[in-house]
């Protein structure tokens, strides 16, 4: 049995959607179970799913002790930045799906850290699992981090909350920018009518930031650095599609025409800086374009 306490953040939130809020993996509707079988108190008395707890309130959370999922450990190479007894961070390539998902059952990242990691894995969710503490598109390369502890995992994922841990990447986005830097503040949401994809969502979203910066100006694209505030699916793609410039090769927010030799969005997440949780110490990341970014960039510079 894992225990966290957590504090009340926001006025007026429902207890089962902030604990699926601050508790890394865990789902609204695993946040219901936890409510309802009395693992959730503030005070010593049990929390109900509908209670609304004040900010500043804490809540104890009796995690339940992982279970082993079915999943198959495989012998996937991985290309490992930094390891230690908390935490792997792996040089993710373009095309490896992070989770297994309908159409992906195996292959996966996820699939390699099982057999990489061994035991040594984060279960916050009650399951046994290589702790993902945050996720990148399957067509985006770079860096990706994973706590290999339960406790590293919930030191994470706050740091994703408040903002300590730091995602920055390149892309090559379609058409001229006129400033050299600027920031895209606009709240994402799923799709209201196609739910694989997501938009721009005034009232339903969460809020969203990006912050970009020129790197480089080629005849009809930009090369550019993408600094993440904050974490939401797709958000480089649909912020930059949302301002006339989506991103080179990305056919869900852009133009549905693929480029040649590219087999997705050019999105690499180059940068990653965060404060160990065991040590304190702030460590920084870097791992170097990949040879199909590169090669982008040489064709579009002529």
């Amino acid at each position: 049995m894992t225990a966290l306490t957590l504090t009340a953040d926001r006025e007026g939130e429902r207890a089962d959607a902030l604990l699926a809020r601050l508790v890394p993996d865990l789902t609204r509707s695993a946040a219901q179970r936890l409510l309802e079988r009395g693992a959730v108190t503030s005070e010593g008395k049990p929390v109900r799913k509908n209670d609304r707890p004040a900010p500043g309130q804490r809540l104890e959370v009796a995690l339940p002790n992982p279970e082993p999922i079915d999943l198959i450990p495989q012998d996937i190479p991985l290309d490992v930045v930094y390891e230690d007894g908390d935490v792997i961070v792996v040089n993710k390539p373009a095309g490896l799906v992070v989770h297994p998902a309908p159409g992906h059952p195996d292959g996966t990242l996820v699939n390699a850290l099982l057999y990489h990691c061994g035991k040594s894995l984060s279960g916050i969710n009650g399951e046994l699992r290589p702790g993902i503490v945050h996720r990148i598109d399957r067509d985006t390369s770079g860096l990706i981090i994973a706590a290999k502890n339960n406790k590293a995992h919930l030191a994470l994922a706050a740091q994703l909350q408040d903002h300590s841990l730091a995602r920055t990447y390149e892309a090559v986005a379609v058409g001229g920018f006129k400033e050299d830097c600027g920031t895209v503040n606009a709240p994402i949401g799923r799709h209201p009518t196609d739910r694989k994809k997501m938009a721009i969502e005034q009232k339903n979203g969460r809020e969203a930031i990006t912050h970009w910066s020129v790197l480089a100006r080629y005849p009809g694209h930009t090369h550019l650095e993408c600094r993440l505030e904050t974490g939401r699916t797709h958000q480089i793609r649909v912020h930059l599609a949302s301002v006339g410039h989506p991103l080179l090769g990305d056919t869900v927010y852009g133009s549905k025409k693929p480029v040649p030799g590219l087999a997705g969005q050019c999105l690499h997440a180059r940068r990653l800086r965060f404060v160990h949780p065991s040590t304190g110490e702030l460590v920084e990341l870097e791992c170097p374009l990949p040879e199909w970014f590169q090669k982008i960039l040489r064709n579009i510079d002529r």
